[in-house]
């Protein structure tokens, strides 16, 4: 049994009260519910109570000496942060396309010389599974160092079945023995192989009536995703991939209108995914279809800044109610970064989003993004005590002071595991 802990003082305590039952959506999403000198009782790993700290200090304090006491006077104390789109498993790394990109090489150019994903699978074919734990592992330990203490893993960068459950048994390990939470998706249709680039439909039967299936049946994933792009997944193969997943009980997500317009937003809404993630290019129509059906616009500002493009049309989703949320994309070609904290900058810096807006959409909606809503995402009783603690003493101070990490402590699951910018442990032991 965990210690109970006890966070005193915070100069603002973020809770996001009352957003469990859906995702923010336009003003809702600036409503952060903020107590001033907050402070949160937490026990068995479960937030027991949020309130002011004079309230809980005088009924806590004959339990003072049980629990673990955190002075956060002075700081600014949120919800544990949530990235709901990563590729966390591979191997390897792609700076040399960084240079090619520099010189004007465009993503689909590096990609069909041979670079890009393709570049990935290769590296990742060839790791053994301990080689990809540890890679894996170690930028975990920097998802936690920033903050986050929940993050979704797809796998993709195998192209067959075996590399793809070789990324998938990495992912739940790493779920098992590491502190944060991940959780899965299948990407099998990340691209196309080369070896069925002349006949693409071939590769989308493997997908349907073999890789699906074997997934749902080993429980390896909840969600199954799709890079529905010109030259990549058309419109109607993406359809056929995500209902053959919703058959084998795998939620859709897809990769949507990322770099052309190719209708991706409105297959999110006809299909019941529960999030649509980049959307740079997406119609005004899809992003209505959005609104309409509630999928969760996951928006991926890191990566249009890396590959050096627009951003996404924040400031128009969620006028129009799309709920929005923010991710890094951890991958190593487009977002090689694990700072959902510098995403959340680049949302006010780069797509218009108000500093409100933004913590909401890194913590609430980004958990509605992986239907775990009602487990995280704010700070309410009965939820995991999952808190992040930051040495600034205000939300706007967070986006104003940006490109800094300014995470001071971390607790997931009521446990301290950052304190001070520093890890407790190496974490090389099971959660449990």
């Amino acid at each position: 049994m965990s210690k109970a802990v006890f966070i005193r003082n915070a100069s603002q305590l973020v809770t996001l009260k009352g957003t469990s039952a859906s995702p923010l959506v336009k003003e809702a999403m600036s409503e952060l519910g903020i107590i001033e000198n907050g402070s949160i009782w937490i026990d068995a790993g479960v937030i027991q109570e949020v309130g002011s700290d004079a309230e809980l200090f005088e009924k806590y304090k004959d339990r003072l000496g049980e629990a673990e006491v955190i002075d956060a006077t002075g700081k600014l104390v949120t919800p544990g942060l949530v990235d709901p789109h990563t590729h966390l498993v591979f191997s390897g790394s792609r700076e040399n396309e960084f240079n090619m990109r520099l010189q004007g090489a465009t993503y689909m150019e590096i990609m069909n010389s041979g670079g890009g994903i393709y570049a990935t699978t290769s590296r990742t074919q060839a790791a053994s599974h301990s080689e990809l734990f540890t890679e894996s592992f170690e930028r975990l330990n920097q998802f936690l160092l920033h903050g986050v203490t929940t993050v979704e893993a797809k796998s993709g960068y195998g192209m067959e079945w075996e590399t793809e459950l070789k990324q998938l048994e990495v992912a739940k390990q790493l779920n098992e023995k590491h502190a944060i939470d991940v959780v899965s998706t299948f990407m099998g249709a990340h691209a196309v192989p080369k070896e069925y680039k002349g006949n693409p439909d071939s590769f989308v039967e493997i997908l349907i009536e073999e890789m699906i299936p074997k997934v749902a049946e080993l429980e390896l994933a909840e969600f199954n995703d799709v890079f529905c792009e010109q030259g990549v997944f058309t419109p109607e193969q993406s359809k056929r991939i995500l209902e053959a997943g919703k058959v084998h009980g795998l939620t859709p997500k897809i990769h949507a209108d990322e770099i052309e317009p190719y209708e991706g937003a409105e297959l999110a809404s006809k299909v019941g995914a529960i999030s649509a993630d980049h959307l740079l290019r997406a119609s005004e129509k899809g992003m209505k279809a959005m609104a309409e059906q509630g999928v969760v616009g996951v928006l991926l500002p890191g990566t249009a800044y890396f590959l050096m493009a627009e951003s996404a049309n924040a400031r128009k989703m969620i006028d129009l109610g799309v709920p929005v949320a923010l991710s890094t994309d951890c991958n190593p070609g487009s977002s090689p970064t694990v700072s959902l904290p510098f995403i959340m900058n680049l949302g006010c810096l780069k797509m218009g989003m108000t500093p409100a807006e933004v913590i909401a959409a890194a913590t609430i909606n980004a958990a509605h993004a992986i239907n775990r809503g009602d487990q995280i995402g704010s700070l309410e009783v009965g939820k995991k005590a999952d808190v992040t603690i930051f040495n600034v003493s205000n939300y706007m101070k967070l986006q104003y002071s940006y490109g800094v990490n300014h995470t001071n402590t971390v607790v997931k699951n009521g446990k301290v595991v950052v304190r001070g910018g520093q890890l407790i442990e190496k974490l090389s032991v099971s959660k449990n």
